[in-house]
């Protein structure tokens, strides 16, 4: 007894969606930056079917597309980005460059936090905190849509998904382009601008562009930094309060206290 039309035509769908799928991915290529070679997932990738194509990318991780570039972080490699001021100064270059931007989060936020806590003086507490408001600049200064992944599996899901659903609309892969780098001693200057109370990455790059050099930023006065757009006099005053008061002298006890929060 043979299959009824509409039974006839489910097949046909089903079938017609598993070759489209298999057929995509495997005439997908993403563009994988070098140093994610050891991280598993480019392994993986290539077990899907999809084409993986090695290249030393100053900006991101992984290019699926011509305005989307990827940054994978776990939570270790988070937290230790926004000790030393990378975050903000990848976060920057992936705007300036790309018009659609990801950062994804590998990993279990609580559990990992958990095992940092013990290799350092910050407490649990103080790493959830300093996790959360590095997310928060991501997201709303910005604007860098965030991903959580639990593992490698499910990054390399994420990555073939995004891919597989550009390539229907586009005929054309992930093209790379020329990006000037930016050097240490600029990751330098921002990170100490950074640093200021309410300034983080995105002001500390508007201050360097207002003000040319680190030096000239931190002596400007509170009305030269409240005319910077989105700064605020509430926080040019604050800013101007912490390098104009003199520092007041402390106990060895609390001195060391003090020394630890820094770490």
């Amino acid at each position: 007894m043979g299959s009824s039309p509409t039974r006839g035509s489910q097949y046909r769908s089903i079938f017609l969606k598993l070759w489209y799928n298999i057929h995509c991915r495997y005439n997908l290529r993403i563009v994988v930056d070098k140093r994610e070679k050891n991280s598993g997932i480019p392994e993986l990738l290539k077990q899907s079917g999809v084409f993986v194509d090695f290249a030393t990318l100053k900006v991101g991780d992984y290019i699926v597309f011509n305005n989307v570039a990827i940054e994978r972080k776990t939570v270790s490699d988070l937290l230790s980005s926004f000790y030393d001021g990378r975050l903000f100064i990848q976060c920057s270059q992936l705007v300036k460059h790309f018009s659609s931007p990801l950062l994804i989060v590998e990993g279990n936020i609580m559990e990992d936090l958990k095992t940092e806590s013990t290799r350092s003086f910050r407490t649990y507490d103080q790493k959830i905190q300093l996790v959360y408001d590095s997310l928060i600049t991501i997201v709303l200064d910005f604007k860098i849509p965030l991903v959580h992944t639990p593992n490698i599996e499910h990054t390399t899901n994420f990555l073939i998904a995004i891919a597989n659903k550009l390539s229907r609309k586009n005929s054309y892969g992930p093209l790379l382009r020329k990006i000037r780098k930016q050097t240490s001693e600029q990751i330098q200057q921002l990170s100490v601008l950074s640093s200021l109370p309410g300034v983080g990455g995105m002001f500390a790059v508007k201050m360097l562009k207002e003000f040319n050099t680190p030096k000239r930023a931190l002596n400007a006065s509170a009305a030269e930094l409240a005319k910077i757009p989105g700064f605020g006099t509430a926080r040019a005053q604050r800013i101007r309060k912490i390098l104009d008061n003199a520092y007041e002298d402390v106990d060895q006890e609390s001195q060391k206290t003090l020394l630890e929060h820094l770490k």
